[in-house]
């Protein structure tokens, strides 16, 4: 089949979507179908084969996102020219409002995974950054937004879509409580072979480089923004030097406009031998740093799903998660992992549990075990079958809207003779 996937952002951006729409792209190729991947034009962008680079707005936010057109012509364009069999989206606006367009007009089903939490991205919207400095009048706007707006929005948009992909059962019930109509199926991101394998060789050498004489060695994989709650991860550090825990470092692996803050406030709290700002990593090295690490620690609230979490697990390493919707779907507390409120003392007693416990080392075997299906071919087959769902039933509904027509113009033939 062929598919046409249209996204906001994608490679060179860093982030899950990219991820997650590279890797299903790449899987379903490998089962014989033509994907077409349809994402913004950063302006410096190699091309590459199945990608199309739609326009964009100058402006771009904060974190490097960039706003594309809400209609853009090379879209267009390569829908008249192809003949596509579904259409799947990955965000509700822009190329969502676009998918919507084209889905009618050429008559095909329109998947969309519901992959973030849009009341949780507003500080990247000018009119609501800084909110805690707004006025009340303001402050009342934003919580409308948070509170009415963007559920309004998200239930609108998804009542139009013929299937909506929730990466988690907790989002999907979220989703449907929300009160979504349309078909709502658990897909989750899958993961690349790499991280299942050993990469024991490049383990030891990122030990070696970043743990030295340290007993652990904890990582995390961010964008460095607000959404990622990664102050407390510090404090979180802060409180672990206090209570005696002096050998110890943590690996922050990513990039993002709070680096400097971050950076900073390691330096006030005396953990510049603790903490290390790794930039980006490719993800192909990834599973080393997390082969080479005793704890995945992650402080993120805003979720969907954490793909970072599951390379994680299927790595081997222990996950210590802030307890929260797409979270709690994948850890299982004191199996592959613990979970903990949003308190640095409960947070701190976890990670000493999971470091000093009599499970230590069978937590790591769990952690592979507790992501075995999230293999990318295998969930990829099972995408495959979620299309196939789709385009019939649209055909379907097609060719009986058809035979209703033709029944209802045979009546007033009829009567008119």
């Amino acid at each position: 089949m062929r598919i046409a996937m249209l996204t906001n952002n994608y490679k060179p951006f860093v982030g899950g979507v990219p991820i997650s729409i590279e890797r299903q792209a790449k899987a379903l190729r490998e089962l014989g179908h033509e994907v077409m991947i349809f994402a913004p034009d950063y302006g410096d962008t190699e091309e590459e084969e199945g990608v199309i680079r739609c326009r964009i707005r100058k402006r771009r936010m904060a974190n490097g996102m960039v706003y594309p057109r809400l209609f853009n012509p090379e879209t267009e364009s390569a829908f008249r020219r192809e003949k596509f069999d579904c259409i799947h989206v990955h965000q509700p606006v822009y190329m969502g409002n676009m998918a919507l367009y084209l889905g009618r007009k050429y008559h095909i089903p329109i998947i969309y995974t519901y992959h973030t939490r849009y009341e949780d991205y507003l500080h990247y919207l000018p009119v609501f950054r800084e909110e805690e400095k707004a006025g009340a009048i303001r402050r009342l706007l934003i919580r409308a937004a948070r509170e009415r707006v963007i559920p309004w929005y998200m239930r609108w948009f998804t009542n139009r879509c013929d299937t909506v992909l929730a990466p988690t059962k907790g989002m999907k019930r979220d989703i449907l409580l929300n009160g979504t109509s349309s078909l709502v199926e658990v897909f989750p991101t899958g993961l690349d072979e790499g991280f299942f394998e050993e990469h024991k060789e490049a383990a030891i050498a990122v030990r070696k480089q970043y743990g030295k004489d340290k007993k652990y060695l904890f990582c995390t994989v961010s964008r460095l923004e607000e959404e990622k709650n990664l102050f407390f991860l510090l404090k979180g550090m802060k409180k672990l030097k206090e209570e005696g825990m002096e050998s110890f470092r943590l690996l922050l692996i990513g990039e993002g406009s709070l680096k400097g803050g971050l950076e900073k406030t390691a330096a006030k709290w005396g953990l510049e031998d603790c903490v290390t700002f790794t930039g980006n990593i490719p993800n192909e090295e990834l599973p080393a740093y997390l082969q080479a690490s005793d704890l995945f620690l992650f402080s993120s609230k805003s979720e969907t799903q954490g793909i970072v979490i599951q390379e994680a697990l299927a790595s081997g390493c222990p996950v210590i998660a802030i307890r929260a919707n797409g979270v709690e779907d994948t850890i299982e507390d004191g199996c592959n992992g613990y979970l903990a409120k949003e308190d640095v003392q409960e947070w701190c007693m976890k990670i000493w549990k999971a470091l000093e416990g009599p499970g230590r080392g069978k937590m790591r075997e769990e952690a592979k075990k507790s992501v075995s299906g999230y293999r990318n071919l295998a969930l990829a087959a099972r995408e495959e079958q979620i299309y196939t769902n789709c385009i019939e039933a649209k055909w379907k509904e097609e060719t009986a809207g058809e035979r209703e027509h033709a029944a209802v113009s045979f009546s007033r033939l009829f009567k008119i003779t």
